[in-house]
C-alpha cells in the first residue's frame, strides 16, 4: 500500500466521520458514494476493526472510529489550514520580483513606477539587475526583463510599459570645435566615437540609422570603450568623442547647450521598452501587481 493511498483513505474515513453521512461526504470528496463507501471498507479490512456503525439512517463511528478520526481530525484541519495560507499568498503581494535591465530603464520608467507600489506593500521585494546582454531571463532566473520591443522573442509575453522612443547622437560643442558634423551615418567612421561593450560574445554595439526606409548599421571607432549608458553619456559631456544614447537620456543636456545633437534625421522613432517574460499559468500577486504597475498607459 502506497502513503498517498493510505492518506487518502483516512481523509475518507474523517470526511464520513465528521459528515456523519455517506452522501455527504461523497458530495464533498467529490467521489460516487459506491466508491467512498468502498474505500471505508477496506479500510476497516487493513485495520482489521470496525470503524463506522451503519443503519438505514444513520452513520456514527465506534469506539475505535472515534479514537481514530480524534487522532487524524486535527492534523487534516492543519494540513488544510496551511494550503489555505498558501493560497492566500497567491493573493497578498509578497516575494522578491527579479528584473534584468538597462540603467536608463530602470531609472525613468521602472523605479519611478515602483517606488509608490513598494511603499504601499511592504511584503513586495523588488531586485534589479543591470544587464546590456539581452541575458536568456528563464535559465538566469529572472521573473521578467525589459527591452524595446522589437528585442523580445516571439514566446515570450511582452506588456509595454513606456512610449515610443528615439536614439541620439550628441557630443560636446567642444568637440566639433574642430570638427565638421556628420551628415550621414558613414561619416561617423572619420569621428571619434564612444563605444558600449556588450557582455554577449565581447561585442562592441552597432550603431543603427534609418531614414526614407533605408537601414544602415555602422561600427564605430573611438578612444574610449564604456558598458554603461550612463557613462557614454558622461564621456559625451566631457568631449571624448560623439555618443548613440537614448534621447531622454540627452535632452535636458541638448537644451541646456551642453551638448549638440546630430543626425537626427536619421534617428526615427522605434517601439518603446516592454516588460516580458514567459508565460506562466499562476503568477504570484507580487508578480501581477507588478506588471500592471509598470503597463504604459497612453
Amino acid at each position: 500500500m502506497q502513503r498517498g493511498d493510505s492518506l487518502d483513505d483516512l481523509a475518507a474515513f474523517a470526511a464520513v466521520a465528521r459528515e456523519r453521512s455517506f452522501t455527504r461526504a461523497a458530495a464533498k470528496l467529490r467521489l460516487s458514494q459506491s466508491a467512498l463507501s468502498q474505500t471505508v471498507r477496506q479500510l476497516e479490512a487493513r485495520l482489521g476493526v470496525r470503524l463506522l456503525t451503519r443503519t438505514t439512517r444513520s452513520v456514527a463511528p465506534t469506539e475505535a472510529g472515534e479514537r481514530l478520526l480524534g487522532v487524524v481530525a486535527p492534523r487534516f484541519e492543519e494540513i488544510e489550514s496551511a494550503l489555505a495560507s498558501v493560497r492566500e499568498l497567491r493573493q497578498k503581494p509578497a516575494g522578491t520580483v527579479r528584473i534584468t535591465a538597462t540603467e536608463f530603464a530602470i531609472d525613468t520608467l521602472l523605479l519611478p513606477k515602483l517606488t509608490p507600489v513598494m511603499r504601499q506593500n511592504p511584503d513586495l521585494k523588488v531586485e534589479f539587475i543591470v544587464d546590456y546582454g539581452l541575458s536568456n531571463i528563464v535559465s538566469e532566473r529572472y521573473d521578467a526583463g525589459v527591452r524595446s520591443g522589437e528585442q523580445v522573442a516571439k514566446d515570450m509575453i511582452a506588456v509595454r510599459i513606456g512610449p515610443d522612443m528615439r536614439m541620439a547622437v550628441v557630443g560636446a560643442p567642444s568637440y566639433f570645435k574642430d570638427r565638421a558634423e556628420p551628415k550621414k551615418p558613414q561619416d561617423l567612421i572619420a569621428h571619434n566615437c564612444i563605444n558600449l561593450r556588450l557582455p554577449t560574445h565581447d561585442s562592441l554595439y552597432g550603431w543603427e540609422f534609418e531614414k526614407a526606409h533605408r537601414e544602415v548599421k555602422v561600427r564605430v571607432e573611438g578612444q574610449l570603450t564604456c558598458n554603461g549608458t550612463a557613462q557614454l553619456l558622461n564621456g559625451a559631456l566631457a568631449g571624448l568623442g560623439l555618443a548613440y544614447v537614448p534621447e531622454g537620456m540627452a535632452q535636458a543636456f541638448i537644451g541646456k547647450g551642453r551638448l549638440k545633437r546630430v543626425l537626427a534625421d536619421w534617428c526615427p522613432p522605434y517601439s518603446g521598452y516592454h516588460l516580458f517574460y514567459p508565460s506562466r499559468r499562476q503568477s504570484s500577486a507580487a508578480f501581477n501587481l507588478v506588471v500592471e504597475a509598470l503597463r504604459h498607459r497612453a
